[in-house]
């Protein structure tokens, strides 16, 4: 599998070229109906050992782009999951109900989080994974003092 890399501070992040990504760190891989969508392991790296997954409604289910889909805890953070397009969302990935460690352990594969078919309406396109390391770049910056910061706590 051909990857980029991204370097966050000692760690590499790796991102699949056969895929797109969202700005909220999800990739996207093209399906029959649509898209399979998963955390990048930018995100993963940043959660660091996911133990609980919750969504706010069961599929399928119209959503709205950065709507409010649901929450994930883990050793380093709680925080909302946002739909990254507008579009039906059809399927969870029912065995992250039982055991959502699989994010950490293959996070491309059977970590996967959802599928949503896209609407037309989407305001904000998919990005290759070369528009969203040069994303990366751009965000890491903030990403660093707020890491930083938390650690000063």
């Amino acid at each position: 599998m051909d990857c980029l890399t991204f370097m966050m501070g000692e760690f590499e992040a790796t991102f699949p070229v056969d895929r797109y990504y969202a700005k909220n760190h999800m990739w996207a891989e093209e399906t029959e109906q649509g898209y399979r969508f998963g955390f990048g392991a930018y995100a993963v790296r940043l959660l660091q050992d996911v133990y609980f997954l919750d969504w706010n409604f069961d599929a399928p289910a119209t959503v709205s782009f950065q709507q409010e889909i649901g929450s994930i805890e883990s050793k380093k953070a709680e925080s909302s999951l946002y739909a990254p397009l507008t579009g039906e969302l059809i399927e969870f990935n029912p065995a992250l109900m039982e055991d959502p460690s699989e994010i950490n352990v293959d996070k491309y594969g059977k970590g996967w989080l959802f599928e949503l078919i896209e609407s037309s309406e989407n305001e904000e396109p998919l990005m290759t994974a070369e528009q969203y390391v040069e994303h990366l770049e751009k965000v890491w910056i903030v990403t660093k003092r707020t890491i930083k910061g938390q650690a000063n706590k």
